[in-house]
């Protein structure tokens, strides 16, 4: 039987994405180690040119190190790279998103195939088991209909469409009685849930509240739009995980309008304030060194970022996806400059994350990933990472931890 190694890059939608796939391969085994694949299957991410060339390099080292290696190219690199790299040999095949649920039959192919599909499919597997994984990622729609001027999303992911309410409980269900407790709703807008099938995400949280053995729930990243009053009322259930990462993406008003954002900082640190005032840590996306970030933009938007109560941030340096309109947008920030900027936020946001951190050092419920020589990782309620030193095998396990040392790279604890 014919090995197959999946290697996914990029956000939580490609891990369960693979998943997906791995739940329809019958007639493969499934390998954890590349070197013995006879298949490598490449979830790719497109989102930035930096994702890109991790994707390319990948495969070159790939067909390197073993030249009869098979190397199937899936996910969003499929539909904005698959072609040319598809035309130049790089890879045995290509297949679009529509297409992962037909893996088993796609595999079988001799031939060099080019399966790009559509984008309206949405997936209707169930999926029963994370492969490697103690919590359990929950795909609930697919898509975009924001049309943010740096971009790329939209044309590889298609229009938002959530996946039925229904599967989306079934798939929880199945997984809660499998063990899993700590469940990730994501997609590619996960806020926009519902909005094709006269539901919202608050309706769906209620009810996934209430599947059997569903401990705690986690949500990707939300609009500032998409809070809304419903949302709301549900920040103070135990159920809910204390953290939520709100998509900024700046806060200049001026450069917001420059990426077509809908969101605004007036509103933006009300709604902060609002929910940190709930007692949760908050994250957001925020993109430096995007064209027309000039000093005085950027010297407002850090002013701003030192009042909002921030704790995460995912941090990009603005990257030029063709095809998209801030591709051709002036002034273009030099790169230093931007790397700069980088490094002043996320300093800025690594601090107030520790002050949080030292603020909440008691009943941390953590849910235990991963060891290695005695020492298990998780994260707390907040998505705080933390290190568990134990002599008891503590994988997947929950732990309530009271006693934390705080450091300014990351949290401790001893069992």
């Amino acid at each position: 039987m014919q090995k197959v190694f999946f290697k996914t890059f990029g956000c939580r939608t490609n891990q369960f994405d693979t998943q997906i796939m791995i739940s329809k391969l019958k007639d493969y085994e499934i390998s954890m180690d590349e070197k013995n694949a006879d298949i490598v299957i490449v979830n790719s991410c497109t989102v930035t040119n930096g994702a890109d060339s991790s994707v390319r390099n990948y495969i070159s080292t790939m067909k390197r190190k073993n030249p009869s290696v098979k190397v199937i190219l899936a996910g969003c690199g499929a539909h904005s790279k698959g072609e040319a790299l598809f035309a130049d040999k790089k890879v045995h095949g290509v297949m679009g998103h529509s297409e992962k649920e037909k893996i088993n039959e796609i595999l079988k192919q001799e031939q060099p195939f080019y399966q790009i599909g559509d984008l309206s499919h949405i997936d209707s597997t169930i999926v029963e088991e994370f492969v490697g994984k103690s919590r359990a990622f929950i795909k609930i729609q697919e898509g975009c209909d924001f049309r943010c001027s740096y971009c790329i999303i939209p044309a590889v992911r298609g229009d938002a469409r959530s996946h039925k309410e229904s599967d989306i409980i079934e798939q929880v269900t199945r997984l809660a009685g499998n063990g899993f407790g700590e469940f990730i709703l994501t997609g590619t807008n996960v806020g926009s849930y519902g909005q094709d099938q006269g539901s919202s995400m608050a309706q769906l949280l209620k009810k996934l509240s209430n599947v059997r053995g569903v401990r705690r729930i986690r949500i990707g990243s939300l609009e500032p739009i998409q809070i809304d009053d419903e949302f709301k009322e549900l920040l103070t259930e135990p159920w809910m995980a204390k953290h939520l990462h709100i998509a900024l993406q700046h806060t200049s008003d001026k450069m917001l309008e420059l990426m077509n954002r809908r969101n605004r900082f007036e509103s933006d640190i009300k709604l902060f304030q609002e929910i940190a005032e709930k007692g949760y840590a908050l994250g957001t996306d925020y993109i430096v060194g995007h064209p027309g970030e000039d000093e005085a933009a950027w010297t407002e938007a850090i002013s701003r970022v030192k009042e909002l109560p921030l704790t995460h941030v995912h941090a990009f340096t603005y990257s030029k996806r063709d095809n998209t309109p801030s591709a051709t947008m002036k002034p273009e920030v030099k790169g230093d400059i931007a790397k700069a900027r980088h490094k002043e936020l996320t300093e800025i946001i690594k601090a107030k994350n520790y002050l949080f951190r030292r603020e909440h050092t008691s009943n941390l419920e953590v849910l235990l990933e991963s060891g290695k020589d005695g020492v298990y990782q998780g994260f707390d309620q907040y998505f705080n990472r933390i290190s568990v030193t134990s002599d008891e095998d503590l994988s997947s396990n929950w732990v309530l931890l009271n006693d934390i040392e705080v450091s300014s790279e990351g949290n401790k604890a001893s069992l």
